[in-house]
């Protein structure tokens, strides 16, 4: 099926690991020209590569998403180098696992920057330019735990929620315009931070990794973690021509683990 979006200009953030880069890599495979943005040049320049290999194009710019002064310098240098964006794909590191009460003041409001604050920003400075093109998508990757809050992972599951009624109340203001604006939530999807959160667990209760994995497992109907290509999949729908009927929405990849209708 073609999507529609060759030769499309992608933006995705912190795309050198996870979920971020495997969605690069499934754009890249449908011609869209990705750019690659994180901390680690060196994961930056193996995912480049890796897209190259396949016949893809990336571009590689490093750039640390905690510092907010840098993001006009930054995508102004992917239009002049590549072309004005026209995917944005809004992605962030997980927050450390924590309680609800009590956490200082700093812990929230750097985590707001990171989380919150850049993505709004990052969008706003790459609206305009998708508003006289008429013709753009915004992803925003949140958590399952914006519909459903996990245990000791209130700061995700507080920050996030907040890009849930922007992204909707942007959807609103841009729908005639050509631009879809969506949310995308995953659910157990097997990731280094997936890992590193069992891990978390195993520790904290004292019980075998395995024993903790396996129990997450039998709460999920499909019986098994998905994959990031699946979640990227579906990213990479949402950024298509094929789905310019589709906005102001939340898509669930999670292999129905969602109890609620």
């Amino acid at each position: 099926m073609d999507l529609g979006i060759k030769n499309k200009v992608a933006l995705v953030l912190a795309s050198s690991k996870g979920l971020g880069r495997a969605i690069a890599c499934s754009l890249a495979k449908e011609g869209v020209k990705v750019v690659l943005t994180g901390r680690s040049v060196e994961l930056l320049e193996a995912t480049a590569q890796e897209i190259k290999a396949g016949g893809g194009y990336a571009y590689v710019l490093p750039w640390d998403l905690h510092q907010l002064d840098q993001i006009d310098a930054k995508i102004t240098q992917i239009e002049k180098e590549v072309g004005p964006i026209d995917i944005l794909i809004n992605n962030s590191g997980g927050p450390p696992m924590s309680q609800a009460f009590n956490q200082p003041i700093e812990l929230w409001q750097s985590n707001f920057n990171h989380m919150v604050l850049m993505i709004m920003k990052v969008t706003d400075r790459v609206l305009p330019g998708m508003r006289a093109r008429k013709w753009g998508r915004i992803i925003t990757t949140t958590s399952s735990g914006t519909i459903a809050p996990i245990a000791n992972l209130a700061i995700s599951n507080t920050l996030r929620l907040a890009l849930n009624g922007w992204t909707k109340t942007l959807s609103n203001e841009v729908a005639s315009e050509g631009i879809t604006v969506n949310i995308i939530l995953p659910g157990r999807i097997l990731t280094d931070r997936i890992l590193h959160l069992d891990q978390q667990r195993s520790n904290n209760e004292g019980k075998p990794l395995e024993e903790v994995t396996q129990k997450s497992v039998s709460s999920i109907p499909m019986k098994r973690y998905g994959t990031p290509e699946e979640y990227a999949d579906a990213a990479t729908f949402l950024a298509s021509q094929k789905a310019s009927y589709i906005t102001g929405t939340t898509l669930r990849v999670d292999g129905g683990s969602f109890a609620g209708l």
